[in-house]
Protein backbone atom coordinates (compact mmCIF):
# COMPACT_ATOMS: atom_id res chain seq x y z
CA UNK A 1 0.00 0.00 0.00
CA UNK A 2 1.37 3.15 -0.76
CA UNK A 3 0.15 6.60 0.07
CA UNK A 4 -0.27 9.00 -2.70
CA UNK A 5 -1.73 11.60 0.15
CA UNK A 6 -2.67 12.97 3.16
CA UNK A 7 -4.25 16.05 4.95
CA UNK A 8 -7.79 15.16 3.50
CA UNK A 9 -10.82 15.70 5.51
CA UNK A 10 -12.85 12.75 5.40
CA UNK A 11 -12.15 11.95 1.59
CA UNK A 12 -14.62 9.33 -0.05
CA UNK A 13 -16.11 8.44 -3.42
CA UNK A 14 -13.09 8.35 -5.67
CA UNK A 15 -13.18 8.48 -9.18
CA UNK A 16 -9.53 7.39 -11.49
CA UNK A 17 -9.10 9.94 -14.29
CA UNK A 18 -7.21 9.51 -17.69
CA UNK A 19 -4.47 11.57 -16.61
CA UNK A 20 -3.81 9.50 -13.77
CA UNK A 21 -5.16 11.85 -11.05
CA UNK A 22 -8.06 10.83 -8.52
CA UNK A 23 -10.98 13.35 -7.96
CA UNK A 24 -12.67 12.44 -4.94
CA UNK A 25 -14.84 14.09 -1.92
CA UNK A 26 -13.67 15.85 1.21
CA UNK A 27 -17.02 15.34 3.35
CA UNK A 28 -16.05 17.39 6.28
CA UNK A 29 -14.57 20.30 4.26
CA UNK A 30 -17.47 19.94 1.49
CA UNK A 31 -15.33 19.82 -1.00
CA UNK A 32 -14.43 18.27 -4.19
CA UNK A 33 -10.69 17.32 -4.53
CA UNK A 34 -8.04 16.66 -7.25
CA UNK A 35 -5.35 14.18 -6.07
CA UNK A 36 -2.23 14.28 -8.95
CA UNK A 37 -0.29 11.40 -9.06
CA UNK A 38 2.49 13.14 -7.20
CA UNK A 39 -0.45 13.94 -4.21
CA UNK A 40 -0.60 17.81 -5.37
CA UNK A 41 -4.39 18.89 -4.22
CA UNK A 42 -6.38 21.06 -6.31
CA UNK A 43 -9.89 22.44 -5.62
CA UNK A 44 -12.61 21.17 -8.55
CA UNK A 45 -15.78 22.87 -6.43
CA UNK A 46 -17.03 23.81 -3.30
CA UNK A 47 -20.78 22.55 -2.93
CA UNK A 48 -20.72 22.45 0.55
CA UNK A 49 -22.90 19.86 2.66
CA UNK A 50 -21.60 16.87 2.78
CA UNK A 51 -20.29 15.58 -0.69
CA UNK A 52 -19.80 11.83 -0.45
CA UNK A 53 -20.25 9.31 -3.43
CA UNK A 54 -19.13 10.19 -7.22
CA UNK A 55 -19.67 9.24 -10.57
CA UNK A 56 -18.43 10.38 -14.06
CA UNK A 57 -21.98 11.27 -15.87
CA UNK A 58 -22.14 10.79 -19.90
CA UNK A 59 -22.05 14.41 -19.90
CA UNK A 60 -18.01 14.22 -18.95
CA UNK A 61 -19.40 16.21 -15.73
CA UNK A 62 -19.65 14.39 -12.19
CA UNK A 63 -22.68 13.73 -10.44
CA UNK A 64 -22.18 13.62 -6.54
CA UNK A 65 -24.19 12.39 -4.23
CA UNK A 66 -24.56 15.31 -1.51
CA UNK A 67 -26.00 13.61 2.42
CA UNK A 68 -26.03 17.30 3.29
CA UNK A 69 -23.87 17.51 6.06
CA UNK A 70 -22.88 15.27 9.77
CA UNK A 71 -21.40 16.63 12.65
CA UNK A 72 -17.75 15.61 13.32
CA UNK A 73 -15.61 13.29 16.20
CA UNK A 74 -11.58 13.76 16.12
CA UNK A 75 -10.23 12.09 18.99
CA UNK A 76 -6.81 9.35 18.32
CA UNK A 77 -5.96 11.08 15.23
CA UNK A 78 -9.11 10.20 13.63
CA UNK A 79 -12.10 12.24 12.18
CA UNK A 80 -15.35 10.38 12.39
CA UNK A 81 -19.28 11.91 11.57
CA UNK A 82 -21.41 11.88 14.23
CA UNK A 83 -24.86 12.15 13.61
CA UNK A 84 -26.86 15.07 11.30
CA UNK A 85 -25.43 18.47 10.98
CA UNK A 86 -26.45 21.19 13.17
CA UNK A 87 -26.46 23.30 9.96
CA UNK A 88 -27.88 20.34 7.80
CA UNK A 89 -28.71 21.41 4.22
CA UNK A 90 -30.50 18.73 2.92
CA UNK A 91 -30.12 15.58 0.80
CA UNK A 92 -29.11 15.93 -3.07
CA UNK A 93 -27.98 14.93 -6.06
CA UNK A 94 -25.40 17.60 -7.49
CA UNK A 95 -24.13 17.49 -10.86
CA UNK A 96 -20.88 19.46 -11.42
CA UNK A 97 -18.67 20.67 -14.21
CA UNK A 98 -15.26 20.04 -13.79
CA UNK A 99 -14.06 22.33 -15.95
CA UNK A 100 -15.28 25.61 -13.87
CA UNK A 101 -16.57 24.23 -10.47
CA UNK A 102 -19.84 25.10 -11.24
CA UNK A 103 -22.95 23.06 -8.74
CA UNK A 104 -25.47 22.67 -10.35
CA UNK A 105 -28.40 20.99 -7.92
CA UNK A 106 -29.89 18.19 -10.20
CA UNK A 107 -32.32 16.57 -7.60
CA UNK A 108 -33.15 17.49 -4.36
CA UNK A 109 -35.68 16.07 -1.77
CA UNK A 110 -39.37 16.65 -2.90
CA UNK A 111 -38.93 16.50 -6.41
CA UNK A 112 -41.03 13.80 -7.96
CA UNK A 113 -42.52 13.08 -4.83
CA UNK A 114 -39.05 11.71 -3.27
CA UNK A 115 -37.60 12.14 0.14
CA UNK A 116 -33.73 12.55 -0.04
CA UNK A 117 -32.26 11.97 3.23
CA UNK A 118 -28.24 11.41 2.75
CA UNK A 119 -27.50 10.42 -0.64
CA UNK A 120 -24.25 8.27 -0.58
CA UNK A 121 -23.49 6.62 -2.98
CA UNK A 122 -23.71 6.10 -7.15
CA UNK A 123 -23.35 3.73 -10.22
CA UNK A 124 -24.47 4.58 -13.94
CA UNK A 125 -25.87 1.85 -15.94
CA UNK A 126 -25.45 1.32 -19.87
CA UNK A 127 -28.90 3.85 -20.71
CA UNK A 128 -27.17 6.68 -19.08
CA UNK A 129 -29.18 6.33 -15.78
CA UNK A 130 -27.87 6.18 -12.30
CA UNK A 131 -28.43 4.18 -9.24
CA UNK A 132 -28.33 5.62 -5.83
CA UNK A 133 -28.46 4.68 -2.11
CA UNK A 134 -29.57 7.37 0.77
CA UNK A 135 -28.38 6.12 3.51
CA UNK A 136 -30.32 8.17 5.86
CA UNK A 137 -29.44 10.31 9.13
CA UNK A 138 -29.35 9.92 12.33
CA UNK A 139 -30.26 12.70 14.93
CA UNK A 140 -29.29 11.23 17.98
CA UNK A 141 -31.24 14.31 20.29
CA UNK A 142 -34.43 12.70 18.39
CA UNK A 143 -33.35 9.26 19.52
CA UNK A 144 -34.19 9.03 15.37
CA UNK A 145 -32.67 6.99 12.20
CA UNK A 146 -34.28 7.88 8.66
CA UNK A 147 -36.13 4.27 6.65
CA UNK A 148 -34.91 4.92 3.34
CA UNK A 149 -34.29 3.64 -0.39
CA UNK A 150 -32.45 3.16 -3.16
CA UNK A 151 -32.96 5.50 -5.86
CA UNK A 152 -32.78 5.29 -9.53
CA UNK A 153 -32.42 8.30 -11.93
CA UNK A 154 -31.90 10.31 -15.50
CA UNK A 155 -28.86 12.59 -15.66
CA UNK A 156 -30.98 15.10 -17.99
CA UNK A 157 -33.05 15.64 -14.36
CA UNK A 158 -36.30 14.41 -15.92
CA UNK A 159 -36.91 11.38 -14.17
CA UNK A 160 -36.28 10.00 -10.28
CA UNK A 161 -37.91 7.37 -8.65
CA UNK A 162 -37.04 5.65 -5.43
CA UNK A 163 -37.22 2.00 -6.76
CA UNK A 164 -36.73 -0.08 -3.21
CA UNK A 165 -37.85 0.60 -0.04
CA UNK A 166 -37.33 0.12 2.81
CA UNK A 167 -34.09 -0.38 2.80
CA UNK A 168 -31.34 -1.32 6.01
CA UNK A 169 -28.81 2.07 5.41
CA UNK A 170 -28.12 1.08 2.15
CA UNK A 171 -24.22 3.01 1.37
CA UNK A 172 -22.45 1.26 -1.68
CA UNK A 173 -23.87 0.37 -4.83
CA UNK A 174 -22.29 -1.03 -7.82
CA UNK A 175 -23.98 -3.15 -11.05
CA UNK A 176 -22.23 -6.82 -11.92
CA UNK A 177 -20.95 -6.98 -15.88
CA UNK A 178 -23.28 -7.65 -17.40
CA UNK A 179 -25.64 -5.47 -15.56
CA UNK A 180 -28.31 -7.67 -14.71
CA UNK A 181 -27.44 -7.39 -10.59
CA UNK A 182 -27.36 -4.36 -8.40
CA UNK A 183 -25.58 -4.72 -5.48
CA UNK A 184 -25.92 -2.35 -2.21
CA UNK A 185 -23.73 -2.67 0.81
CA UNK A 186 -25.60 -2.22 4.23
CA UNK A 187 -23.41 -0.46 6.87
CA UNK A 188 -24.86 -1.39 10.54
CA UNK A 189 -26.43 -4.64 9.63
CA UNK A 190 -23.08 -5.30 7.31
CA UNK A 191 -24.96 -7.50 4.58
CA UNK A 192 -24.10 -7.14 0.97
CA UNK A 193 -27.32 -7.10 -1.08
CA UNK A 194 -28.13 -8.44 -4.58
CA UNK A 195 -31.64 -7.18 -6.90
CA UNK A 196 -32.22 -8.79 -10.03
CA UNK A 197 -32.03 -5.79 -12.71
CA UNK A 198 -35.73 -6.67 -15.19
CA UNK A 199 -35.41 -3.53 -17.22
CA UNK A 200 -33.50 0.55 -16.89
CA UNK A 201 -34.42 1.35 -13.70
CA UNK A 202 -36.36 -1.79 -12.56
CA UNK A 203 -36.03 -4.89 -9.89
CA UNK A 204 -37.77 -7.91 -9.34
CA UNK A 205 -39.56 -8.38 -6.01
CA UNK A 206 -37.34 -11.08 -5.14
CA UNK A 207 -36.81 -11.10 -1.27
CA UNK A 208 -35.15 -12.53 1.71
CA UNK A 209 -36.59 -12.78 5.09
CA UNK A 210 -35.35 -9.17 5.99
CA UNK A 211 -37.52 -7.51 2.97
CA UNK A 212 -36.69 -6.44 -0.31
CA UNK A 213 -33.47 -8.08 -1.74
CA UNK A 214 -31.12 -11.37 -2.00
CA UNK A 215 -29.25 -11.30 1.35
CA UNK A 216 -25.19 -12.37 -0.15
CA UNK A 217 -23.08 -12.08 2.55
CA UNK A 218 -22.74 -11.18 5.94
CA UNK A 219 -19.57 -11.70 7.77
CA UNK A 220 -18.86 -12.13 11.73
CA UNK A 221 -17.52 -10.05 14.30
CA UNK A 222 -17.36 -6.22 14.98
CA UNK A 223 -17.54 -4.40 11.37
CA UNK A 224 -19.44 -2.61 9.34
CA UNK A 225 -19.73 -2.21 5.39
CA UNK A 226 -19.13 1.14 3.45
CA UNK A 227 -18.82 1.85 -0.56
CA UNK A 228 -18.22 -1.02 -3.44
CA UNK A 229 -16.51 -1.34 -6.16
CA UNK A 230 -17.21 -4.47 -8.68
CA UNK A 231 -14.29 -6.34 -10.61
CA UNK A 232 -13.93 -7.24 -13.95
CA UNK A 233 -14.45 -10.92 -13.22
CA UNK A 234 -17.96 -9.89 -11.10
CA UNK A 235 -16.23 -10.17 -7.30
CA UNK A 236 -17.73 -7.46 -5.10
CA UNK A 237 -14.79 -4.86 -3.11
CA UNK A 238 -16.80 -3.90 -0.01
CA UNK A 239 -14.86 -1.24 1.88
CA UNK A 240 -15.01 -2.44 5.72
CA UNK A 241 -15.09 -0.40 8.41
CA UNK A 242 -13.52 -2.04 11.82
CA UNK A 243 -11.79 -4.79 10.26
CA UNK A 244 -9.74 -1.99 8.64
CA UNK A 245 -9.91 -3.08 5.05
CA UNK A 246 -11.42 -4.43 1.78
CA UNK A 247 -13.53 -7.72 1.88
CA UNK A 248 -13.32 -9.25 -1.67
CA UNK A 249 -17.09 -11.50 -1.75
CA UNK A 250 -17.91 -13.52 -5.03
CA UNK A 251 -20.82 -13.25 -6.98
CA UNK A 252 -22.18 -16.74 -5.01
CA UNK A 253 -21.60 -15.11 -1.91
CA UNK A 254 -17.93 -16.71 -0.37
CA UNK A 255 -14.92 -14.55 0.61
CA UNK A 256 -12.15 -14.60 -1.93
CA UNK A 257 -9.98 -12.63 0.26
CA UNK A 258 -9.60 -9.54 2.69
CA UNK A 259 -6.75 -6.37 1.53
CA UNK A 260 -6.12 -5.39 5.03
CA UNK A 261 -5.39 -1.74 5.44
CA UNK A 262 -4.19 0.71 7.98
CA UNK A 263 -7.26 2.75 9.03
CA UNK A 264 -10.51 1.38 11.13
CA UNK A 265 -12.56 4.08 8.62
CA UNK A 266 -11.55 2.03 5.03
CA UNK A 267 -14.58 3.69 2.94
CA UNK A 268 -14.11 3.50 -0.88
CA UNK A 269 -11.80 2.02 -3.51
CA UNK A 270 -11.92 2.15 -7.54
CA UNK A 271 -9.49 1.05 -10.04
CA UNK A 272 -7.44 3.20 -12.09
CA UNK A 273 -4.06 2.90 -14.83
CA UNK A 274 -4.13 1.21 -18.44
CA UNK A 275 -5.15 -2.48 -17.01
CA UNK A 276 -6.76 -1.22 -14.31
CA UNK A 277 -5.00 -2.41 -11.92
CA UNK A 278 -3.97 0.46 -9.90
CA UNK A 279 -7.01 0.27 -6.71
CA UNK A 280 -7.30 3.81 -4.83
CA UNK A 281 -8.60 3.16 -1.85
CA UNK A 282 -9.42 5.83 0.60
CA UNK A 283 -8.40 6.01 4.33
CA UNK A 284 -11.04 8.40 5.64
CA UNK A 285 -10.41 9.23 9.19
CA UNK A 286 -6.69 9.56 8.83
CA UNK A 287 -7.22 11.31 5.66
CA UNK A 288 -5.23 9.64 3.04
CA UNK A 289 -5.46 8.34 0.11
CA UNK A 290 -3.87 5.32 -1.11
CA UNK A 291 -2.76 3.02 -3.64
CA UNK A 292 -2.73 -0.81 -3.99
CA UNK A 293 -1.40 -3.14 -6.34
CA UNK A 294 -4.76 -4.71 -7.32
CA UNK A 295 -4.77 -8.97 -8.12
CA UNK A 296 -7.22 -8.48 -10.88
CA UNK A 297 -8.69 -5.98 -12.59
CA UNK A 298 -11.58 -3.14 -11.96
CA UNK A 299 -14.49 -3.15 -13.77
CA UNK A 300 -14.96 -0.56 -16.44
CA UNK A 301 -17.20 1.64 -15.91
CA UNK A 302 -19.63 3.69 -18.28
CA UNK A 303 -18.40 6.69 -18.53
Amino acid sequence: MRIITDGLRFPEGPVAMPDGSVILTEIERGQITRVAPDGTKSVVAKPGGGPNGLAMGPDGKLYCCNNGGFNWNEAGGYLAPHGIASDYSGGRIERIDIATGEVEILYKSGDFGCTLRGPNDIVFDEHGGFWFTDHGKVDYAARAHDIVGIFYAKADGSFLEEVIFPSNNPNGVGLSPDGKSLYAAETYTCRLMKFNVIAPGKVDDAAGPGGPGIPVYRPAGYKFFDSLGVEECGNICVATIGECGISVISPEGELVEFVETDDIFTTNICWGGPDRKAAYVTLSGSGRLAAIDWARPGLKLQY
